[in-house]
Formats: structure tokens, sequence, C-alpha cells
């Protein structure tokens, strides 16, 4: 009984840790007993400055978040855990709505900067939206060269559909066919149809034809396209730019309405994510005095096993 009581406990533990690398990390502390999703918050006072942006904290900011996500010392080994040298690393970023309503080139630039620290070649990273013009209207420079490539799908999109739910959008070939690892990098803001747009909803700009997955607050198509095989398979992690998250009137830029965060959030789990900004979102729009916001988006994507929806089967650890 002895010998079986510990075969059974070596066989959960390693089962465990398997399931935990399968997310292309390694656990924090005591996550295995713990068996939560986590979500790492960085939060520095002078992130920002009448809402400009200090790019040297913020590089800062998204190494701590990823050394603490992977439990390295070091961002270069930190990195390591979600992409290689070998990697085609796609960057995915929101820039449709412009300044004020995109991904901050800051963040982005950190990002980039990590995966370099991997050990990735830059001519093997690739940062994305859906359009040249939406990268060029949210301050960022199109290279399509030699380098670290930014550019936008401009129309390279699979020729055959790809199922979301009822809708059948084409997807982008950087994501099927040229990368092998993708960084989702959205911004935090509300959203006037699907509550929240964050690291689910950054994926609209992934397929050609997002504007026919509006219906019903969006819902249920989100969740299956974050449940998409190739989306699950080839995301390594998601940071998030929470630096000045949109509490109304998003997913424009909506001055009045962004409000000085100073945080970035990074996890594996783009539903935890998820869950996480929308509690933030939540809780500045009660001291606007404004109504909590509906996100339908959330529940479907735990029923699809998307990650984890429920608030308390998340840790948020600081960094």
């Amino acid at each position: 009984m002895g010998r079986m009581r510990r075969r059974e406990f070596i066989g959960r533990t390693v089962a465990v840790g398997v399931g935990v690398m399968a997310l292309g990390r390694t656990p924090l502390l005591g996550e295995e007993a713990k068996g939560k999703a986590i979500v790492v918050k960085a939060v520095r006072d002078n992130a920002t400055a009448d809402k400009k942006i200090d790019a040297a904290v913020v590089k800062e900011m998204v190494n701590a978040v990823v050394c603490k996500l992977s439990g390295k010392a070091k961002p270069e080994d930190a990195w390591r855990v979600y992409v290689k040298p070998d990697d085609v690393v796609a960057v995915k970023i929101n820039c449709l709505f412009g300044i004020g309503a995109a991904t901050h080139p800051e963040v982005t630039a950190a990002v980039v900067e990590g995966v370099r620290m991997a050990g990735v070649p830059a001519d093997k990273i690739i940062v994305w939206d859906k359009s040249d013009g939406d990268l060029k209207k949210s301050g960022y420079t199109i290279n399509k060269d030699a380098g670290v490539r930014c550019i936008g799908v401009n129309g390279a999109w699979e020729e055959e559909p790809t199922d979301i739910h009822t809708c059948k959008g084409r997807l982008a070939k950087i994501l099927t066919r040229e990368c092998t690892a993708l960084i989702n990098v959205p911004i935090l803001k509300t959203h006037v149809i699907s509550g929240i747009t964050c690291a689910m909803k950054n994926h609209y700009g992934s397929f050609h034809n997002p504007g026919e997955a509006h219906a019903n607050k969006c819902d249920p198509f989100i969740a299956h396209l974050n449940n998409l095989k190739v989306i699950r398979e080839k995301t390594r992690l998601i940071v998030c730019d929470a630096l000045l998250p949109v509490a109304d009137g998003g997913p424009q830029a909506a001055p009045q309405w962004t409000w000085e965060y100073k945080a970035i959030l990074a996890a594996t789990d783009p539903l935890a994510l998820d869950v996480v900004g929308l509690k933030i979102l939540q809780e500045q729009r009660a001291k606007l005095g404004k109504k909590p916001v509906a996100a339908p988006c959330i529940a479907s994507a735990a029923k699809l096993g998307v990650g984890v929806g429920d608030l308390s089967q998340i840790d948020v650890v600081t960094a």
C-alpha cells in the first residue's frame, strides 16, 4: 500500500507538471498545489506622466512580468521559456483605431527586445495587425525588409475559410503559415458591442471579415475564434498593455475616459487575463458612476474550455 500511494503521488505530480509545461512555462511557487491560473501584474507610478509613456520604465515592467510568470530571475532566461531561437515569432498587436486606442509602441518594442534576448534573430520576428494603414496611424513604422518586420496582413488571407461559429473567416497567413510562435500584445479597453476588448478579441484582426462576427455582442464568436487549434497551439504568451486603458466608449480612443492605470499584465491563459482585465475596467467604471459592462464572451469561452473564467480560480501576482 505504501508503494502504491507513492506511485500514485508521483504520477499525479508529474501529470500536473506536464500540464503546466504544456502551456510553455515553468510553474510559479505553489501553483501545482492550487491548480489556479496565473495573471501577473506590474504597476509602476513612473510608467506614465500626463498620459505620456516612459519607455525605459515600460521595458523594465515587461521583463518583470515575464520573469515572474516564468519563475526565472533573469529576463533572458524568462523569455526562453516561451520562445526559442529557431522560432518564427509573430507579435500580434491592436491598431485598428489608432493612437489612444492602440497597443503602445513602447510596449511592443519591449516585447520584441525580450524575444531577441531569447536568441530569436531579428528577421524571424513579425510585428503585425490587419493593415499597414492601421499600423501607421498607431505610431508604427512599416518595415518589409531586413530586421524585425512590421507589416499588415494586407489581404494575405488563407484562400479557404475557417468556421468561427457561424462566421466563415479566412485566417491571416502570418498566423497559419509563417509563425511558429505567437505573442499576443493587446491593449485593455471597453468595447461598445462585446463589453471588453483585450486578449481574446485582439484576434478579430486575425481573420478577414470580423464585421460578420459582431452579432449578439460578438458572442459566441470570440470564444470559438480563440478555441481554434492554430491560435491555441501557437500562443506562447500574452503581454497586455494596461498603461492607459479606456473605461468607456471603446474601442475607439476616448481621452475623457482614458485613465493612467500604469500597468502591464502577463499570462499564458487569454481568458484568465481578460477576466482580470474586465475586473479592472468594472472597478474604474464604478468610480465614474457608470454601470458594469456586459461581456458574455467570458462565459462562452469558459464553457468551451478556452481557459479559466472564474475569478476565484485566478491568482493575480504582482511583479
